[in-house]
């Protein structure tokens, strides 16, 4: 019974609200934008929202967002810094670093997977010279404790790399994980927000985790996308440029169309090897990445 008089307040909602599960058309919806997620980075909630309506989804701005914001989704592009008030962000290392070693650099990032009925997100360590996954975890929520696990995972297999690289989500500029990577004398290196050149071999990792794998099998249930996902990830680490550490180099490009601030642009160089030029209104972005 709740006790009127007591003199901490209680909601009444709070108290009997029981969680729902979420409706199969959200299901649909909510992979739906995963997919198109991976196939224009760039997009955000609004374009986002007129794509799906030219898919005939009935779908508003607001719901886009809502929807983004709890797959741990955003638009890739460079914004204004919004950091956690309390949590320290670091400069990123890797501009004036040459990767030449495994253990050298390692990247750490978070993405949604989708099942059948419900979704659960995977972090992911990897080894940014032989691009190895070194560890994972699947969690049902974007708290903490499934990136301390996975990164404690790959320290007590192959030892403190010299730096470790991330976003600047509130799990990584948490104390409990900057410290945990003190503790072991690793540099820590954080890249800019929204910017996905700091991070682009995991960003390339997550699109072939989802289309050769999580796209091709609804789990049923957390354990068969754990299944799934090591069988992908053994395949993956068995590739030859993991096994040699030896990358070869390859060239992917992007296209969409130019936006009208950069009208007048020209050729112009970018970090990573990526450039940019304009061409009969067409914005082309190249970039050197090991495949």
């Amino acid at each position: 019974m709740i006790d009127r008089d007591h003199k901490l307040s209680i909601s009444r909602g709070s108290v009997y609200y029981q969680p729902q599960p979420v409706s199969p058309d959200t299901m649909a919806l909510m992979n739906r934008i995963d997919r198109l997620h991976l196939d224009y980075p760039f997009a955000g909630s609004r374009m986002l929202r007129d794509l799906l309506r030219r898919e005939s989804y009935q779908v508003g701005r607001k719901q886009v967002t809502s929807l983004m914001r709890q797959m741990g989704i955003e638009a890739l592009y460079r914004k204004p810094m919004q950091r956690h008030p309390g949590h320290k962000v670091y400069p990123y290392l890797l501009p004036q670093l040459a990767i030449t070693r495994p253990n050298q650099f390692w990247a750490m990032d978070i993405t949604y997977i989708p099942m059948a009925r419900g979704f659960v997100y995977l972090a992911a360590v990897v080894d940014w010279h032989t691009r190895r996954v070194l560890s994972w975890k699947l969690s049902t929520t974007m708290e903490l404790h499934f990136c301390v696990d996975a990164m404690e995972e790959a320290l007590a297999r192959y030892g403190a790399p010299e730096i470790m690289n991330t976003d600047q989500g509130s799990q990584f500029t948490s104390l409990a994980f900057t410290q945990m990577l003190k503790d072991k004398n690793i540099l820590i290196s954080m890249g800019g927000k929204g910017c996905w050149r700091d991070n682009v071999f995991v960003e390339r990792l997550w699109r072939s985790v989802k289309y050769e794998e999580v796209y091709l099998h609804a789990y049923d249930t957390v354990s068969a996308a754990r299944s799934g996902l090591d069988r992908n990830f053994q395949f993956y680490n068995g590739h030859p440029r993991a096994l040699t550490g030896k990358p070869r180099m390859g060239f992917i490009s992007i296209y969409h169309r130019c936006p009208w601030w950069l009208n007048q642009g020209q050729r112009s160089t970018y970090r990573m090897g990526m450039s940019c030029s304009k061409e009969r209104g067409q914005l082309s972005f190249q970039f050197v990445f090991i495949t």
